[in-house]
């Protein structure tokens, strides 16, 4: 059973930076979207980030501070995340998105303190 593996996570104050990255640990094949969401403690989760091999999609709440990137050839995506704020404290899942299924990470907490 292929796994997504995130790494990166952490506390960090605010206006720092983390990176968070997403690895298969297996081959997946017809990946169409790789993206990042989050959940706060209380709320549904969200979308944050998605890429494809020709686009990125970035919510507007993290526009301007947050890039999704993701590694040709190889099944790794990255978030880098600057200028954090308190707000933007959540637990990061990846997705994979395939025609026939999706994989989700067992998800990275991010703490940002005042």
């Amino acid at each position: 059973q292929v796994q997504l593996v995130e790494s990166g996570g952490g506390l960090v104050q605010a206006g720092g930076s983390l990176r968070l990255s997403c690895a298969a640990s297996g081959s997946i094949f017809g990946i169409n979207t790789m993206g990042w969401y989050r959940q706060a403690p209380g709320k549904q989760r969200e979308l944050v980030a998605t890429i494809t091999r020709i686009s990125t999609h970035t919510a507007d709440s993290v526009k301007g501070r947050f890039t999704i990137s993701r590694d040709n050839p190889g099944n790794t995506v990255h978030l880098q995340m600057n200028s954090l704020k308190p707000e933007d404290t959540a637990v990061y899942y990846c997705n994979f998105h395939t025609p026939s299924r999706d994989y989700w990470g067992q998800g990275t907490q991010v703490t940002v303190s005042p």
